[in-house]
């Protein structure tokens, strides 16, 4: 180790000294310090993986959110635990030019590259997702790590560890979070009777325009109807603007498609489905769900992956029967198509909801996420008779995989069981021992979490969990909670039913 320690300054010593370290003039590397500047805190980082999830296809979304967890993972393993194991001072300054320099010194120890760890965490993730979109990012990461040897805040060998740190970090994340390509298709569900509308006569589309732009053209909404319009010529389509109030908008497309026997459609994300869904099943109509949200679930676990797909099976009359969760407690019920949550996530939600307006969807994920799992505490809930103590309570419509704390694809969507996925904050160290297990993909193992397929649950009592989320939907709620499935199955359009 003292030998690579000597070779290691020695390199260090040479960069600092050239002329033009990595071709680099005094004037045209100052783009290097900036660029060092701009990855801190993973400003950087954050700002690609919005970009990805504005621009992006799916694909490129999908990488934007592996990119940002990776990233996470990688900053806090290398600047709160290898720092403080390795303890390596920072190189001196003295042969490193003034012009050079970062313009305020780090402070903390030197073995990893923070930096370059998070650099390579999230240039590795975007790469497993999206090959192309890693075509642009990996020179970048490999130009920040460069940055900081150049500013001479590290040593050559912290980069390279840092590299090797995220990398191996970004990849470990194949554990609970495996690549779209690697899933299992999903079960076919049974096929149930609807009408085929030809050239979609009897169908009533309304397209939310505040959805995300998961299938919606670049252009905006208007595009997004007149696209529908030419794919389904005899379909009434309806643009919900910021103005308008989409549960009335669906409501009145549902009454009009009901008296015509027709069908009802939505163009939007999981949260507009889900309202179209609740009075498709209401009105015993079909529903024809064409994608046009940020990340799509339902759609994506039907094997719908367009708008034109959706169409093709509308005039075809090609459709399934899928289950529709129901959470039930003092006051109201709500449908799901695809999760239930009480405990951190509804808070992440809301937290990601205020801070959207100023930041972009991306990046208030991002900031949610790390404000909910450094300040969030474990919400107390009666179940069985006995209070328990919870981080998170997940219920999937259907079973989902992968098993642990990320479920990312549905297997079955008519399967009439509750996924239910427990994440105990009882425990001494609950928090301590959920990262740990979640870390080495031993989650399906930890004593911290719990699994089971059910018929129903019954929460006697939510105690201090005052929100829940329903796909994706931060609500309130109270009292008692009873989850199980609807006894009336939703009907919706999907390509290939034979």
């Amino acid at each position: 180790m003292r030998r690579l320690d000597v070779i290691d300054r020695a390199l260090f010593h040479r960069v600092a000294v050239a002329r033009r370290p990595f071709g680099t003039g005094s004037r045209s590397g100052l783009w290097l310090r900036r660029l060092s500047h701009a990855a801190d805190h993973g400003k950087l980082w954050f700002g690609a993986a919005a970009v990805l999830g504005a621009v992006g296809g799916r694909a490129e979304r999908r990488a934007a959110l592996r990119g940002v967890s990776a990233l996470m993972l990688a900053s806090t393993v290398a600047n709160v635990a290898a720092k403080q194991l390795t303890r390596r001072p920072r190189p001196l300054l003295d042969p490193v030019p003034v012009h050079r320099r970062l313009l305020r010194q780090p402070v903390t120890t030197s073995f990893p590259s923070g930096h370059s760890a998070s650099a390579a965490a999230f240039a590795t993730a975007v790469a497993i997702e999206s090959p192309l979109a890693a075509l642009v990012v990996a020179p970048v990461a490999a130009a920040v790590g460069a940055s900081r040897v150049y500013t001479g805040a590290h040593h050559p060998g912290d980069v390279v560890a840092g590299f090797a740190l995220g990398s191996a970090i970004a990849a470990l994340t194949l554990r609970w979070w495996p690549r779209s390509s690697d899933l299992p298709p999903p079960a076919g569900p049974p096929r149930r009777p609807a009408p085929a509308l030809p050239e979609g006569a009897g169908l009533w589309v309304v397209v939310n325009s505040g959805s995300g732009q998961g299938a919606l053209t670049s252009e905006g909404p208007r595009e997004t109807a007149a696209a529908l319009r030419e794919l389904l010529p005899r379909a009434d389509v309806r643009i919900c603007g910021p103005d308008d109030d989409l549960p009335t908008l669906l409501a009145e497309a549902a009454d009009l498609a009901a008296a015509a026997g027709g069908a009802l459609g939505v163009c939007g994300g999981d949260g507009s489905v889900n309202l179209a869904a609740g009075l498709a099943v209401e009105r015993n109509l079909p529903l024809a769900v064409f994608p046009g949200g940020t990340l799509n679930h339902f759609a994506l676990d039907l094997g719908i992956d367009g708008m034109a797909a959706t169409a093709a099976a509308v005039t075809a009359g090609r459709a399934c029967g899928v289950d529709l969760g129901l959470a039930a407690d003092d006051t109201e019920r709500r449908h799901f198509l695809n999760t239930f949550s009480l405990g951190v996530y509804p808070e992440l939600v809301r937290l990601r909801e205020e801070f959207e307006g100023r930041l972009g969807k991306w990046p208030a994920l991002a900031v949610a996420t790390a404000r909910v799992l450094t300040t969030s505490e474990p919400v107390t809930v009666r179940v069985g008779g006995r209070e328990r103590r919870l981080w998170l309570l997940f219920a999937g419509n259907g079973a989902y995989d992968p098993p642990g704390f990320a479920p990312t694809h549905r297997t079955g969507l008519a399967d009439g069981l509750l996924d239910i996925r427990v994440v105990d904050g009882g425990r001494p160290l609950a928090r301590t021992r959920l990262a740990a297990a979640f870390l080495s993909g031993t989650l399906a193992r930890s004593r911290v979490y719990h699994a089971a397929r059910l018929r129903a649950l019954d929460l006697e009592s939510l105690g201090d969990a005052d929100r829940i989320a329903v796909d994706g939907e931060s609500l309130p709620a109270s009292g008692a909670l009873r989850l199980a499935k609807s006894r009336r199955a939703l009907t919706v359009y999907r390509p290939g039913t034979d």
